[in-house]
């Protein structure tokens, strides 16, 4: 959540002073219903650079410009569709929700329509230490509570969805004192104010997420085998194709190790499409693996084509992004 989001956190959050500088003890439980590196993992951090460029609080690549929480996300719309549920935080009390707004990937064609409702069906809890939490992009009907609800750790709030400024399936926890965001990973440095690389203290997680620099700059489809240069720059990527072109998924990584498998695989109206496992055989800053088919006899039958790139480190998932083609 990013850019008009953030007139919605005016609406949703006490405004205030001050951040908190002193250290704080840990209060929060991870908020979603799923297992790190098994059915979820962490997509993006608060965005630690006060100016237009972005870093994660390690100064790691794992944030957007101006993001201001924490995206857990699922390995797939199934795991949505299934029903995920979004997990409060922390002991508090319920002071805001809103439901209503469908579950749809995001795009320029629907930023007018859900103007002031970026952060999608949310929910707001005050703790006891005055810390605020705010859940953003939950399934449309699925809140679980209402406001002025007591709340404990653990408590379901609702499910996992793809409401507002949202093209995956998440959660988008941010975290608020005195009306601030605060990166619940580096608390004692207020987000917007430059940290020292890699030396941050304190955190507010209970059992705080293991930090993995290894992840995914995007995936795309394409239709013939890409350079680097292409696939940096964006030019390889392909929106549509005609049913004689080629097919072929790509996954751009960073930072990813010698050992690394990454995953792609392709579906399309008929179904499974190709599934390929491969193994990153020397570790680099960047790099990107492609696979893909031959049309076959007759071409692609028209229609819609998902792909899915993973990132696996021994079985556990550090990365997945998903690309979209239309065959036409």
């Amino acid at each position: 959540m990013q850019g008009p989001a953030k007139a919605l956190l005016a609406t949703l959050i006490l405004t205030a002073s001050a951040a908190p500088t002193a250290a704080e003890a840990p209060f929060l439980s991870l908020p979603l219903d799923c297992t790190l590196g098994q059915t979820c993992f962490i997509e993006d951090y608060v965005d630690a650079d006060p100016g237009i460029a972005q870093h994660d609080y390690t100064c790691g690549l794992k944030s957007r410009d101006g993001h201001r929480g924490t995206d857990i996300a699922l390995l797939s719309d199934d795991a949505m569709d299934r029903g995920t549920a979004v997990l409060a935080a922390a002991d508090g009390v319920v002071e805001a929700v809103r439901d209503g707004v469908p579950d749809r990937p995001y795009s320029a064609e629907i930023a007018a329509e859900i103007a002031g409702q970026e952060c999608g069906n949310a929910v707001r809890i005050l703790h006891p230490n005055g810390y605020q939490t705010l859940y953003c992009h939950m399934k449309r009907s699925s809140l679980a509570v209402q406001q002025g609800q007591q709340v404990t750790t653990g408590t379901p709030i609702g499910q996992v969805g793809m409401s507002g400024q949202s093209n995956f399936p998440h959660v988008h926890i941010t975290v608020l004192k005195d009306g601030k965001v605060v990166d619940p990973f580096a608390p004692e440095v207020p987000a917007g104010i430059e940290p020292a690389c890699g030396t941050g203290s304190g955190t507010l997680w209970f059992d705080p997420p293991i930090y993995g620099r290894t992840g995914l700059f995007t995936a795309s489809f394409t239709t013939s085998m890409p350079r680097l240069t292409h696939v940096q720059s964006g030019a390889a990527r392909r929106d549509s194709a005609r049913p004689d072109h080629d097919l072929i998924l790509y996954g751009f990584a960073f930072f990813a190790e010698t050992g690394d498998e990454m995953q792609l695989t392709a579906t399309g109206p008929d179904g499974a499409v190709f599934t390929h496992r491969l193994t990153i055989d020397r570790g680099q800053s960047q790099l990107f693996r492609a696979f893909g088919r031959h049309a076959p006899e007759g071409g692609w039958p028209k229609g819609a084509y998902t792909g899915t790139v993973s990132l696996v480190r021994k079985d556990k998932i550090l990365a997945l992004r998903q690309a979209k083609i239309t065959v036409e």
